[in-house]
């Protein structure tokens, strides 16, 4: 079994599907992924993130703000996330974190909402979902003085080996995407053969990152098994050992996530 760690259920083409997301689900499953972890990115996009979880057993979601949010006004933000937070399927916060890539005007307006997730997150005792992109000090500087033992994980990664072993030495996962079979990721590939089994997680970012074969096509769940596919020949492991600690690691990870 695979779990597709981090995915947007709520924006991927279903046109293949007959327009049904349990069909998804469903082929998703047909390739060997039967856990799937929803991911929130505003404030406005979570009642449907919410409603999609509640409609399929083996659907988990988070709640939070995405640092290219349109809206990152912190204002009511805490209390938002800890009322939301409450719901059964909701196993974490974020995705949160920090863009000095596309946004790096908006950096510092990034980084307050960052530390209101890490204290929400702090405070409800759950893993924080961290999105970083040239942010490496600033992203380290805030998530090193979190010591719980499953603080969160960096997703979809594709900084270095430092900041990836800072991350894991303190108790963090480290995520890898469908990035990592790009022909121009060999940085991210360096990474993946360097980071412990048991602090790896696998994902799609559906519907972004197809991993290849599928690349320049809409993502979706079911390609969890490629990545996973090409990271277990990367490693040199066997892909049912990669697949069974991946998702030890998920629920580990997410401890409020029950497994159907």
């Amino acid at each position: 079994m695979l779990v597709d760690s981090h995915c947007h259920l709520d924006r991927i083409d279903l046109s293949s599907h007959n327009d049904d997301l349990g069909n998804a689900l469903d082929f998703a499953k047909s390739h060997g992924v039967d856990q799937f972890l929803c991911i929130a990115t505003d404030k406005a996009n979570f009642s449907q993130i919410k409603t999609i979880a509640e409609q399929h057993k083996a659907v988990h979601c988070t709640v939070g703000v995405h640092p290219l949010a349109d809206d990152l006004s912190t204002e009511g933000t805490f209390d938002f996330l800890v009322q939301q937070a409450a719901h059964d399927k909701v196993v974490g916060i974020g995705e949160t974190g920090l863009d000095g890539f596309y946004a790096k005007e908006t950096i510092e307006q990034q980084l307050a909402s960052f530390e209101v997730h890490f204290e929400a997150a702090k405070q409800l005792k759950l893993p924080l979902v961290i999105h970083t992109r040239e942010a490496k000090q600033q992203t380290l500087d805030l998530i090193l003085t979190d010591r719980r033992d499953n603080p969160g994980v960096l997703h979809c990664f594709t900084e270095d080996w430092d900041m990836a072993k800072q991350a894991i030495d303190n108790g963090y996962y480290v995520s890898i995407s469908g990035i990592v079979t790009f022909k121009q990721a060999e940085n991210v590939r360096e990474v993946a053969k360097k980071i412990p089994l048991d602090r790896l997680l696998v994902e799609t970012d559906s519907p972004y990152l197809a991993p290849v074969p599928h690349r320049g096509k809409p993502c979706q769940p079911a390609y969890t098994r490629n990545t996973a596919e090409f990271l277990a020949e990367l490693r040199g492991e066997e892909l049912s050992l990669l697949a069974e600690q991946t998702t030890a690691n998920y629920f580990k990870l997410f401890g409020k996530a029950n497994r159907v």
